[in-house]
């Protein structure tokens, strides 16, 4: 049995909405068609030559990654080049590849959230609250028969899109009932007494930007003299926002984060900043490239940091205020969630009912190595 690739897609956009990534981010379906069917989904930080190899000796479909294969504007296909290579090469194999970059730093279930766990931390909140949703849902009752027209007039206006997604909607059949008042026209049934139409209820999400014109539509487009419609505005899932901040279950020394650092991040070389001996109980953390947050770690009351890529003059100022700083690197920092996610891909399609293979990649892409020394 095979699933399609929209249904994975749409368990992805549950666990990392596509309104939680950065305006500059680039993520999504990049490679191949969501009409494609799979059984097998390949879950991986990056796209690299060797986890598409995996991919087709595994007979996966799609890859799911963290980091997008296509990040910044194509100027070129040039196949003699790595990048535009390796999408040669995934289209021929017909493997589609999503991506869910800074979405899934946000999600209460992403990267955060997977690093938050190998240390325990309890009663967290994001570091940096993601900004709320600027979107609403538009819910209309439309006469069977009219569904199409309104649907379109509602598309045309901007309304419906969710992610790299248009034309998207809800529909449920129901009976609708109205009694007209003196001098009204009704356009179905009798004006002098109480009625039932079979009507649509149709539910799409718009932007705030495309409000006024999607509700000029329906009123354009829909044949009531009196049009019934809600809106609801859309909210962030619960604790959404990049990297995390807790207290962990017992306070411990800097030594002994870096030990389970070490040990539970697969063994890759830290930058310490701090006093080893000097004893936390609140500890910041950030997946990946989090040194811009180690401010906001400190104004949070940590009094460790734990994350990659933290540049000099962060830790020097880190440590100058009193925060321990530990640079765990990009990669390692950031690898925890690929089984997290492959995880909660696996619950939720047998929730569900979708008969999926969510596999781990066992290819590990981070290109450094521990030029080790006497």
């Amino acid at each position: 049995m095979t699933c399609s690739v929209s249904d994975i897609i749409a368990l992805m956009e549950e666990l990392a909405p596509p309104g939680l990534a950065e305006e500059w981010d680039n993520a999504g379906l990049q490679v191949g068609s969501a009409r494609s069917q799979t059984g097998k989904v390949l879950v991986s930080l990056d796209i690299a030559p060797a986890v598409l190899d995996e991919a087709r000796r595994l007979g996966a479909g799609l890859i799911v990654c963290h980091h997008p294969l296509i990040f910044h504007p194509l100027r070129r296909l040039v196949t003699d080049e790595p990048g535009t290579a390796l999408l040669r090469d995934a289209l021929l194999a017909e493997v589609a590849i999503y991506a869910a970059h800074t979405s899934l730093d946000a999600s209460p279930y992403g990267v955060n959230a997977a690093l938050a766990d190998l240390f325990a931390l309890k009663d967290r909140r994001p570091l940096a609250e993601a900004p709320p949703l600027d979107a609403y849902k538009l819910v209309t009752f439309v006469p069977i028969v009219h569904v199409t027209a309104v649907s379109a007039a509602l598309f045309a206006a901007g309304a419906g899109v969710i992610g790299g997604y248009s034309g998207c909607s809800f529909q449920v059949e129901g009976m609708g009932t109205f009694t007209p008042g003196p001098g009204a026209h009704p356009a179905y049934g009798d004006a002098s007494g109480p009625n039932q139409v079979k009507e649509v209820r149709l539910e799409m999400v718009v932007g705030a930007k495309k409000l006024d014109a999607t509700i000029a539509a329906l009123l354009a487009s829909h044949p009531y003299e009196k049009v019934a419609y809600d809106l609801y505005h859309l909210h962030n899932p619960a604790a959404a926002g990049m990297g995390m901040v807790g207290d962990l279950p017992t306070p411990m020394s800097l030594g002994d984060l870096v030990r389970i650092c070490r040990e539970r991040l697969g063994g890759p070389p830290l930058r310490i900043a701090g006093n080893l001996s000097a004893v936390a109980s609140r500890v910041a953390v950030c997946g990946g490239s989090g040194g811009g947050l180690a401010a906001a770690a400190l104004q949070a009351g940590a009094q460790v940091f734990i994350s990659g890529e933290v540049g000099y003059h962060q830790a020097q100022e880190a440590a100058a205020a009193g925060m321990a700083v530990i640079d765990a690197g990009h990669y390692h920092t950031e690898w925890p969630v690929v089984p997290r996610l492959a995880l909660l891909l696996a619950e939720r399609a047998l929730e569900i009912g979708l008969e999926a293979e969510i596999i781990v990649s066992e290819v590990h892409t981070c290109p450094w190595i521990d030029g080790g020394g006497e």
